[in-house]
Parts: structure tokens; C-alpha cells; sequence
């Protein structure tokens, strides 16, 4: 586990490339000019969206599990599902620009989410039992409400995931995928 924390981009930097992704679809793509700013704007947009201050919790959670630092992981960890229903486990590497407009998400196992995805509410990742290999999802996914990424399938760059998607399969780059088992859609 210490190598897979080491992975983990540092909480400054990975929580400035969130804020930015949760600021596009708002139409503000100007990173703030000061720390100040930063901060204040880190701390508006937690409170404007509950997922996003879950999002923050994470990172605090990583950074504080690269250096080693003990309860604080557990406690960021507990307070995102408290505050959110997020919960993303020890195991997750999310790299930095996801966007989490809303709670209710499931992240567990050994997973790779690429920086640009799009995770909506009600979206279970993680594994299939007696599997701890997860999905890996690539940049500039969008997964829809709902959907249940499953096992250690592949998410292509660019893929759409239907709502309420159970994906059991790899899904290739820019590919639409729908319906229990999910398959490409036209």
C-alpha cells in the first residue's frame, strides 16, 4: 500500500485541477490569481456542492496517508461519506481534474480514474468478488447516473457510459455503452 499511496498527486495540485474541472461546466476556466483566492473559492464551491468538499476530504485523505500521517485519513475519509455518501477507498489512485457534481458514489478496490472523468451520482466502481483488480477509467470518461463498473475492464478515453449501465466489459475509446450488460450503441 505505501507504493500505491506514493502515486497519489499532491493534495494542492490535485485539488486545484478539481476545482478547475468543477468550474468549467460553471464557465469559469480562470485559475484564481492568489492563495487567498484559491482557498476561498476551494471553500465556496464545497459549499455550493457536497460532492466537491467529499472530493477535497479525499485528497486530504491521500496526502495524509503518503506522509504517513495517522487518523486523519480515517476521519476524512468517514466525514466524506457523512457529508457526501462518497466514498472512495484506500486503494483508488484518482488523478487530479475529476468531476463529482453530486454524492452518492462508490468507489472501491483497485482502481484508476484519469483526470477529465465525469462520475454522477449513484455510480458504484469497484470489483467482482474474489477479483481485487478494479476498472481503470481513462481521461474525458462521462458515466452516467446509476451506472455499476464492475471487475477489471477497461474504460476507453472518451467513452459515454449510460445511465444505469452495468459495464462488465471493456468499453473502447469514444464508445457509447447502455443496458444491463452494457453494449455499444450506435
Amino acid at each position: 500500500m505505501r507504493e500505491l499511496h506514493q502515486r497519489h498527486p499532491g493534495f494542492r495540485a490535485a485539488v486545484l485541477a478539481d476545482l478547475m474541472a468543477n468550474q468549467k461546466p460553471d464557465g469559469l476556466q480562470q485559475r484564481p490569481s492568489t492563495r487567498i483566492a484559491t482557498v476561498a473559492e476551494v471553500l465556496r464551491l464545497a459549499m455550493d456542492s457536497d460532492a466537491f468538499g467529499a472530493l477535497v476530504l479525499y485528497r486530504l485523505k491521500t496526502a495524509c496517508q503518503r506522509h504517513d500521517i495517522p487518523w486523519v485519513p480515517r476521519l476524512a475519509h468517514r466525514l466524506a461519506i457523512a457529508w457526501a455518501q462518497v466514498s472512495i477507498g484506500d486503494p483508488v489512485v484518482m488523478h487530479p481534474g475529476v468531476r463529482i457534481p453530486h454524492g452518492q458514489i462508490v468507489i472501491d478496490g483497485f482502481v484508476e480514474i484519469h483526470p477529465g472523468a465525469k462520475i454522477r451520482p449513484f455510480v458504484t466502481i469497484g470489483l467482482r468478488e474474489g477479483i481485487y483488480e478494479g476498472p481503470t477509467i481513462h481521461r474525458n470518461v462521462a458515466i452516467g447516473t446509476g451506472a455499476k463498473i464492475i471487475g477489471p475492464v477497461t474504460i476507453g478515453e472518451g467513452a459515454v457510459i449510460g445511465a444505469n449501465a452495468v459495464v462488465v466489459d471493456d468499453v473502447p475509446a469514444g464508445a457509447v455503452v447502455a443496458g444491463v450488460p452494457a453494449r455499444i450503441r450506435q
